[in-house]
C-alpha cells in the first residue's frame, strides 16, 4: 500500500512540473507494490525492484526522448518566422527607410544594400527583423 502512496506522490510533481524523470520513479514504486502483492517480496525485493526500474527507465527513456526531441524540426515564431518570407514595398524603400506589407502587416523596411532602392509595387524577400524593422533584399 506505501508504495501505492508513493506512486501517487511521485506522480503529483511529474503533473505540476513536467519532469518526466518524477513518472519514471512512480513506474518504479508501482513495480515494487507489484513485487509484494503478487510475489511476496520482502522489503529488500521491493527496494531493489524500485530502484531497478526507476535506473532501467531513466538509463533508456530519457536518452530515446532527447533523441526524439532533437530529431524533431523547430517551429520558427514571432519575428523568426518572417525571416525569409516576401514582402510588398507600399513606399520606396532604400537605406534610409521604407514601407512594406509583410504577412498582412505593414512594417517600416530598409535595404540590406546601400545602394538598393525598391519602388512601390515590388517584391522583396526579407532577410532579418533589426527591432521593429525588416531589412530587405
Amino acid at each position: 500500500m506505501w508504495w501505492l502512496i508513493a506512486a501517487v506522490g511521485l506522480g503529483i510533481p511529474l503533473v505540476m512540473t513536467a519532469m518526466p524523470e518524477f513518472g519514471m520513479f512512480s513506474v518504479g514504486a508501482v513495480a515494487a507494490a507489484v513485487t509484494q502483492a503478487f510475489f511476496g517480496g520482502g522489503i529488500v525485493a521491493q527496494v531493489l525492484v524500485f530502484v531497478i526500474v526507476s535506473v532501467a527507465l531513466i538509463a533508456v527513456v530519457r536518452p530515446l526522448a532527447a533523441r526524439s526531441r532533437a530529431a524533431t524540426p523547430r517551429t520558427a515564431t514571432g519575428v523568426e518566422a518572417l525571416t525569409g518570407r516576401q514582402a510588398l514595398v507600399l513606399e520606396r524603400v532604400d537605406s534610409q527607410g521604407g514601407r512594406i506589407k509583410l504577412a498582412g502587416e505593414v512594417w517600416s523596411a530598409r535595404t540590406l544594400d546601400a545602394g538598393q532602392v525598391y519602388e512601390k509595387g515590388q517584391q522583396v524577400d526579407v532577410v532579418e527583423i533589426d527591432g521593429a524593422t525588416a531589412v530587405v533584399i
